[in-house]
This record gives C-alpha cells, sequence and structure tokens, in this order.
C-alpha cells in the first residue's frame, strides 16, 4: 500500500507526501496524504468486514483535523460510508488511483 501511495504521490507531483500519525494514548492511522490540494487518511485493516472498533482512530483523527477526507480500505466487497469514514475494498481503490485524482 505505501508503495503505491508513494508512487501516486511522485506522479502527481507537487508537494503531496505521506505519513503516518500516532496519537501519545496510541491511536494510529497508518497513511495520511497530505499536500496543498490533498488532505486523506487512509487505514487498512486485513479483514473482510468493516467493525467500528477498526474506525475508532480514523473517528479520533477526523476530530482533530476536521477537513480530512477519511477512507477505510478491506477485503470485502461493498462500498459504504460508516460515521462519515468511506469504507471501501482495497482493490477498487487501487483501480480508482489516479494521479489526476484529488482526495
Amino acid at each position: 500500500m505505501a508503495q503505491h501511495l508513494t508512487a501516486w504521490a511522485a506522479y502527481r507531483g507537487g508537494d503531496t507526501k505521506l505519513y503516518y500519525w500516532r496519537t501519545p494514548s496510541g491511536a494510529e492511522v497508518d497513511f495520511v496524504v497530505y499536500g496543498k490540494n490533498d488532505f486523506c487518511a487512509i487505514e487498512v485493516k486485513n479483514s473482510s468486514k468493516v467493525r467500528d472498533e477498526y474506525l475508532s482512530s480514523l473517528l479520533t483523527f477526523k476530530n482533530d483535523y476536521p477537513e480530512c477526507k477519511t477512507i477505510f480500505l478491506y477485503r470485502g466487497k461493498e462500498k459504504l460510508v460508516k460515521k462519515d469514514i468511506v469504507c471501501m475494498p482495497c482493490d477498487e481503490f487501487f483501480k480508482k488511483l489516479d494521479p489526476a485524482m484529488t482526495w
């Protein structure tokens, strides 16, 4: 995942970078995509289901940065929105990953 996002940012050009986020209390987000035109937090789980506990770190991040788009990627088949978080299958995300897209 990190390799795909790093390549996407490089092809995109500009100042978009990939970061990791963790609070002192242990909440963490796998990837934060940040740049002049991009701000997105992405959590990835090797699960075929979306569980509320998997979304807790994204909700914590969203609370601190409400302007950020939040995405949860998983091995399931269904795209849905839970608690303002876009939940989508990894393969669907990769198919839509294009240097021209914005978050």
